[in-house]
């Protein structure tokens, strides 16, 4: 089934209910449909994107829903939740299309703020068409859409020497902190009985990174998810308790499934192991309480990721970056415990999507590069590591930081019974420069990420 995604900017000025002056306001959004959008019928699209007010906000994780119906209702109405100055304001309106103005009726949006249901403002947005109606129109892909839900079921067949892990990584946009939801099986490679476990953690912008411990529990093959010990990663929930941790969050998907390893590899477990993202982008609503204060989470921005193999890398790091504007980075670095591969470099496998594109084409571009380009390097270490690579018009430096107070190390043992360790932080600071040859290198976008990069280092 083929889905409907484009992008609109919208400019306009907005007044608050207590306050005299007006203040501009810019709307950059990213629409994403599960079908093809059809004029005479009711469509419903997934909103996310950018809201800037002057002297207010200047939001990168709006999320909200868009109706589009301008036969069958003759509007299109948007519904936008961010924040501002610490508050969640919704911004309501709808464009109302009539025939006698098509233009200024499909151009001019009139709309509400709110603050937990009362009135906290209006405004008047609209679309320049001067400057952005060929963008607009350029911006629209129909993409094959998946159930990221079929990804979320057990892979593991009952064969020794396995391990599949679900994890979630968050950020909480209102106090910076950021979570970790961590679920592992792990089937011994002495053929003993399999094992669930985990963990969960806390890493809030100041003060001390808390965790807590669930299992080693027996494994009972649930059909959809992970499920042991009261503790449940399925499609769209996420619940459970370890020590004084307690979470109920729901999984909102806003992103296709990306496959930080070749696609294939995860049909066919020929390597050693392979990762992906059954959406790479999500948000987040609900509690989580880590015993000395609970979180009211709304629209928390963050991905559900899994993999499958047979344990660790013998040396690995991990990036997954939100980038504003529907992009997001996912970097996975690893030297293999293979005997031939693990004498080798850290294979890097790094998959951008920017602008509704992804890059590189395929996931086996930046780790084997072609006719002598592409090669992509990575520097592994602590507090700091980089990841640089080109292929033939691109080439892109990711440096990330770990500070050693946001950075939690965890201990756990592979299927062999090797230990391994990994340092992680949710709360980590990235640096990310994209350029592009256009004669000379040109840079074609930079991001900035200030402690909400999640970001891990790992050995064993």
């Amino acid at each position: 089934m083929r889905g409907t995604s484009f992008t609109e900017t919208m400019l306009g000025t907005v007044r608050l209910d207590n306050e005299d002056p007006v203040r501009r306001i810019r709307l950059d959004l990213r629409a994403e449909a599960d079908e093809v959008l059809r004029p005479h019928r009711t469509t419903r699209a997934r909103l996310s994107g950018r809201i800037r007010v002057t002297g207010l906000t200047d939001d990168p994780d709006a999320t909200g829903e868009l109706e589009i119906s301008p036969l069958a209702r003759r509007r299109i109405r948007y519904r936008l939740t961010f924040t501002a100055d610490g508050r969640r304001l919704t911004l309501d309106g709808w464009k109302s299309v009539t025939p006698r103005h098509p233009v200024k009726s499909m151009t001019v949006l009139p709309f509400t703020l709110y603050e937990d249901g009362a009135r906290a403002g209006q405004g008047t947005l609209r679309f320049p068409l001067t400057t952005d109606l060929a963008p607009f129109l350029l911006s629209f892909r129909f993409p094959r859409r998946e159930d990221p839900a079929q990804y979320s079921a057990p892979r593991w067949d009952g064969s020794p020497d396995r391990t599949e892990v679900w994890y979630t990584t968050l950020t909480d946009p209102t106090t910076g902190t950021g979570i970790w939801l961590h679920h592992e099986l792990v089937a011994p490679a002495d053929g003993s009985a399999p094992q669930a476990h985990g963990w969960a953690a806390a890493f809030p912008p100041e003060g001390k990174v808390r965790h807590a411990r669930f299992g080693p529990t027996p494994w009972s093959r649930p059909p959809h998810g992970f499920s042991a010990d009261g503790i449940d990663a399925t499609p769209g929930r996420l619940t459970g308790h370890a020590g004084d941790f307690h979470w109920d969050l729901t999984e909102q998907p806003l992103a296709e499934p990306l496959f930080t390893f070749p696609r294939w590899s995860w049909r066919r477990p020929l390597l050693p192991a392979t990762h992906m993202l059954p959406a790479a982008r999500a948000t987040y609503d609900g509690t989580f309480s880590d015993g000395e204060r609970t979180l009211t989470l709304r629209g928390a921005p963050g991905a559900s990721a899994r993999i499958n193999g047979h344990g660790n890398a013998r040396r690995w790091a991990w990036l997954h970056a939100e980038l504003g504007d529907g992009g997001v980075l996912e970097v996975v670095a690893a030297v293999s415990t293979r005997p031939v591969l693990r004498r080798l470099p850290p294979l890097v496998f790094l998959r951008l999507r920017h602008r509704d594109r992804t890059w590189p084409r395929r996931a086996e571009r930046s780790a084997v590069g072609l006719l002598g380009i592409g090669r992509f390097r990575a520097r592994i270490g602590l507090p700091d590591w980089t990841v640089t690579g080109r292929t033939l018009l691109r080439r892109i430096r990711v440096e990330v930081t770990q500070p050693a107070d946001r950075t939690l190390a965890l201990d756990y043992r592979d299927p062999d019974g090797a230990q391994a360790v990994c340092r992680n932080s949710e709360s980590a600071d990235a640096r990310i420069l994209l350029e592009r040859w256009w004669g000379h290198w040109r840079t074609e976008a930079s991001w900035t990420l200030q402690g909400t990069a999640h970001a891990e280092v790992g050995d064993r």
